[in-house]
């Protein structure tokens, strides 16, 4: 049986489709009330009415863009005038492009730095104070396997999460002694909208289909959190445990999975 959440407010960046989407009806179902933030009011007004009708719980939504950090702050301080306080902080806004180095346009590099590092450690700059004030909260960073273990053509997208991983290690041990726990998930590849935009050509999303996650599995790993903190989840476990071992000896993990690292 799940645990209830005992109605926490749960924030949640790109809440408007994909793994955001289903975090947000995993958190509503147990009780929680997801805070819904997205560019997409409309998205955002259809999953706030799925929510109401499956599970009776309100989510407010706030349309705001996490690369206008003056957008992030006010969008924050106008959620807890409201709510009263955050309990927890899902940085899951972000997107990537997959391209060789010599291909790739600095503009979709420096969006991607922009949304999936600096957007989110916006958001913890705006939720951290009220979060310190209470000694309590949670801030859980969606990263990727991709920040552990980079392949070709995912040099922009892979050095943005390996910037998120960074900065959430360091956050944790900040506030580790202030009540706050933060924690990072790094999937695989998830069977989502993600790729529409970061592998246009299909050979990726189609080489990588039998090992593709569901997003409901991912969206309730992460809000098991909540009960359990870690300091981190690597999904699925095998590539965790690859990750590690690109780490220890990347040379002959390169060596071994040269093909597999070049499914993009």
């Amino acid at each position: 049986m799940k645990k209830n959440l005992s109605e926490k407010i749960v924030v949640i960046t790109g809440a408007s489709s994909g793994l955001g989407e289903e975090m947000a009806l995993e958190t509503a179902h147990r009780g929680g009330i997801p805070v819904l933030l997205a560019r997409r009011e409309n998205k955002l007004k259809a999953l706030s009415a799925r929510i109401q009708e499956e599970t009776s719980i309100y989510a407010p939504c706030y349309p705001i863009d996490i690369s206008d950090f003056e957008n992030v702050y006010d969008v924050f301080q106008e959620i807890e005038t409201h709510m009263g306080k955050i309990d927890v902080l899902i940085n899951n806004a972000g997107f990537g492009i997959f391209d060789y180095v010599n291909n790739a346009s600095i503009q979709d590099i420096e969006e991607m730095m922009k949304v999936n590092v600096i957007g989110g450690i916006a958001a913890v700059k705006a939720v951290l104070p009220g979060m310190l004030k209470n000694q309590q909260g949670h801030i859980i960073f969606i990263g990727s396997i991709a920040g552990k273990m980079a392949t070709p053509k995912s040099s922009g997208y892979s050095a943005s999460k390996h910037a998120v991983i960074g900065f959430a290690n360091a956050l944790r041990m900040e506030v580790a002694q202030q009540g706050i726990k933060v924690s990072t998930v790094n999937p695989g590849p998830i069977e989502t909208s993600f790729f529409d935009r970061a592998d246009k050509e299909g050979t990726y999303k189609k080489s990588v289909s039998k090992i593709m996650m569901q997003s409901e599995k991912v969206a309730a790993k992460t809000i098991n959190l909540l009960y359990k903190p870690k300091r981190e989840i690597n999904l699925p476990v095998w590539m965790g445990i690859a990750a590690i071992a690109y780490q220890t000896a990347p040379k002959i993990v390169e060596w071994a999975a040269g093909s597999q690292f070049r499914k993009k």
